[in-house]
């Protein structure tokens, strides 16, 4: 497995010989740096034999151009100098990056699946405490763009990847999967799945975090463990469906 090096807005990590490639975007401000933050289930992926392009970017309210935004990147590095071009690609996203997934102008058609971990659609004064007591101070209204219900609604009509793999954590409050679900079953031709593993919201970040932050000595064993499993289990459903397809 190579290191990680940059290119542009992506962090890119590739293994000795790749049968795929995995487009990701994490959430919040833990997507400023994946290459750190997500670095375990990262590097868990490559050494199963997927490259990784991971995006890197601070959130903003304009969900749509930061959507834009990200599928550019990814198709700037599936088309330059060396790209992989022909491997089959995972899109694959943690709370708020799952919803950049489904809102690139392409619909999903540059990718065979989404694997969507921790799917987040709240509302940017749910998400951001403050905003909902400073807006009206202020005479203002702020809200995410495409708003909550407009997002379900677009990706209803627009999204057109069947294969998705939404994965939820036992104990994940911030979760809103279930809702995205329904959607997507509504569409001819589906088929997307929930699977439900143990873990928190921060189950795909927090080991590569910590170990980061305050060395090997950090390492939670459990932690590791849950890290693996998922990378499992992503990389399982993705094969099997392209065995298949």
């Amino acid at each position: 497995m190579s290191r990680w090096r940059q290119q542009g807005p992506l962090w890119c990590l590739d293994p000795p010989e790749s049968s795929g490639v995995i487009e990701f975007i994490g959430g919040s401000v833990l997507a400023a740096t994946p290459q750190i933050s997500y670095r375990r289930l990262l590097e868990a992926l490559c050494r199963r034999g997927l490259s990784l392009r991971a995006w890197s970017y601070v959130p903003g309210f304009d969900h749509q151009a930061q959507a834009t935004e990200a599928w550019r990147a990814f198709r700037g590095a599936r088309q330059g100098p060396g790209a992989a071009s022909a491997l089959p690609v995972l899109r694959l996203g943690h709370s708020l990056g799952c919803k950049l997934h489904l809102l690139a102008p392409d619909g999903g058609r540059g990718s065979s699946a989404l694997a969507a971990m921790s799917f987040n659609n709240f509302s940017a004064d749910r998400s951001i405490p403050l905003l909902a007591d400073l807006a009206p101070r202020l005479g203002v209204r702020t809200e995410f763009s495409p708003s909550p219900q407009e997002t379900l609604r677009l990706v209803g009509q627009l999204y057109g990847v069947p294969r998705n793999l939404l994965i939820r954590f036992g104990s994940d409050a911030l979760d809103q999967s279930p809702p995205l679900l329904a959607v997507l079953q509504q569409r001819p031709g589906d088929d997307s799945s929930l699977l439900q593993l143990g873990g928190d919201h921060l189950t795909p970040a927090s080991a590569g975090l910590r170990q980061n932050l305050l060395g090997s000595w950090a390492d939670d064993p459990q932690r590791q463990r849950q890290i693996d499993r998922l990378a499992a289990a992503i990389d399982g459903w993705w094969r099997l469906g392209e065995q298949s397809g």
